[in-house]
């Protein structure tokens, strides 16, 4: 764990050469100008020089103006283990409070890593879990800005307890208030697990870089040579670990993209996510007809499908770069927030595998937590074949996705809008795991295999003898769509509520979400399941 080490005296500052007898308020409006230059001019320009903002320049840009209240400006660490005393400063290595967004509450804390590299003493640790607990207490979200060198390696083991305690509060506050994530430069070691802990992780590309060892020590211990950005930048966390949701172009979109999400998210596990003023018609058409081909192999982006569907500009996808075979993100109907799930068939023909199922799981276990309708667009070939998935455990992590809508008790709205074959139509938010409204279009399929998979087993000896294989093939596939692959089987047997047009389904998922804000429906007592993790 590592950390600027560089010295600086905080009484060299000319906001520290007072008179003696200055009188009660001017010493403290002295010693807030003193907390308010934390490392002092030349290290914020240093910080400017990397791309980046400070610590406050980052909270006044995130919050609504004029709303910061800081809490512990004054606090100081009291190690005095190689020369700490000389190295003290008002508030420490980062800044903590509360203030608004769009006018609704929320705490913050930004590490500043013009003092000591922003390295987490016991001081800091402190800081970080009171804005933490008071945020709990006030049932509102918390959201760190990391720019951290990590634990501070002159306070030893406090550091590391520190640390613990965080990680604590991370875990005690899941599910109860939203925990948002900006890893806005280095984060390393035991640092990263906090960010790890929470909901939602934001990066910044180029400047933020989050890895439990640095590229030194691994060249060291394996003989890999790899860069910082390879091993630990934004769109490596985005686009391959999934560390990240989401990979920002700056700062300053960063904070942005944050704003937004809070948008559509309740300040804590109790209350309903905020309606907006609905600002599109819910009662237009849901132009899909040209963007679901009726061939069940050709792709398409179901992005379009969801921005037909939701109110006009409203999606705000989340991992877009990680997993894409799955798409997740929050969107509005008539005003009203929801999560979708979606297959995505541009990528892997929307199959679905390891990744994408932990991905989809994951989200829905959030919407789950904070109130969010869960609307589900399946369009799903299956599980992917192969001995990599199979021997890194798709039996295990497909079950979380299972684990995830079965559990839920939030409303669940699912849409068959072309295929679902196999244990896959069962994962998707089947009505079988617990969804309140199943619909499927009327050129859906629903089968154990897809049509020509099932002729291949169930006529192998005819095809076999066949005059015309492909052609005999043909008819046999169109006698088994027309008998079992299709919606209407299913809909007789009620498992799915209705075959819909699919101009007509962004009225029906209106009508439906306002039949379902009524619903209630308690989980029956216990501490937790046990999820296969």
């Amino acid at each position: 764990m590592s950390q600027e080490s560089e010295s600086s005296d905080p009484a060299a500052d000319p906001t520290a050469d007072v008179a003696a007898d200055l009188d009660p308020l001017e010493e403290l409006r002295r010693r807030r100008r003193q907390a308010e230059v934390g490392g002092g001019p030349d290290r914020v320009e240093k910080q400017h020089e990397k791309g980046k903002l400070t610590a406050r320049e980052r909270i006044d840009y995130f919050l609504d103006e004029g709303t910061f209240r800081e809490l512990d400006p004054f606090v100081e660490h009291q190690s005095t283990n190689f020369g700490m005393e000389d190295k003290r400063f008002p508030g420490d290595a980062v800044v903590t409070g509360y203030g608004e967004v769009e006018g609704r509450k929320v705490f913050v804390f930004a590490h500043d890593f013009t003092v000591l590299g922003g390295s987490v003493g016991e001081a800091v640790a402190d800081k970080v879990c009171k804005a933490m607990d008071r945020a709990v207490d006030a049932g509102v979200p918390v959201i760190g800005l990391n720019d951290s060198a990590g634990a501070r390696i002159q306070e030893g083991v406090d550091s590391l307890v520190g640390f613990a305690r965080i990680f604590k509060r991370n875990t005690d506050a899941s599910g109860l208030i939203p925990q948002i994530s900006c890893i806005m430069g280095p984060c390393a070691g035991g640092a990263t697990y906090s960010p790890a802990l929470t909901d939602f992780t934001f990066m910044v590309k180029d400047t933020s870089h989050a890895f439990i060892t640095g590229p030194d020590v691994i060249e060291t211990v394996t003989g890999e040579r790899v860069s910082m950005e390879e091993l630990g930048g934004a769109r490596t966390h985005a686009g391959t670990s999934g560390v990240a949701h989401v990979a920002c172009e700056s700062e300053e979109d960063a904070l942005d993209r944050i704003r937004r999400l809070l948008s559509y998210l309740p300040q804590n596990n109790v209350e309903d996510p905020p309606q907006v003023e609905p600002w599109d018609d819910p009662d237009r058409d849901a132009d899909v007809g040209e963007v679901v081909p009726e061939a069940p192999k050709k792709p398409y982006d179901v992005v379009e499908v969801i921005d037909a569907v939701c109110d006009e500009d409203s999606f705000f996808e989340v991992h877009e770069s990680f997993a894409r075979n799955v798409v997740v993100g929050f969107a509005r109907l008539d005003g009203r927030p929801v999560g979708l799930v979606a297959n995505q068939p541009r990528a892997s023909a929307g199959t679905l595998d390891i990744e994408a199922s932990q991905k989809a799981a994951r989200f829905v276990r959030f919407c789950d937590s904070f109130n969010l309708p869960v609307v589900t667009l399946v369009d799903v070939p299956g599980f992917m074949p192969g001995t990599d998935q199979e021997h890194n455990g798709i039996i295990r992590h497909g079950a979380k996705l299972i684990y995830a809508y079965a559990e839920a008790t939030v409303p669940l709205l699912t849409v068959i809008t072309r295929k679902a074959y196999g244990g896959a139509y069962i994962v998707m938010g089947s009505k079988e795991l617990g969804a309140d409204v199943n619909y499927a279009w009327p050129g859906a399929e629903m089968a154990v295999l897809g049509p020509r998979g099932a002729v291949n087993i169930l006529y192998r000896e005819e095809l076999t003898e066949a005059e015309n294989t492909e052609v005999r093939r043909e008819q046999l596939m169109d006698e088994y769509r027309e008998e079992f692959a299709n919606p209407y089987k299913p809909a007789e047997r009620g498992y799915v509520d209705d075959v819909i047009e699919p101009e007509s389904t962004r009225r029906r998922l209106i009508d439906d979400l306002e039949l379902l804000d009524r619903k209630r429906k308690e989980s029956p007592p216990k501490d937790h399941g046990n999820i296969p993790l």
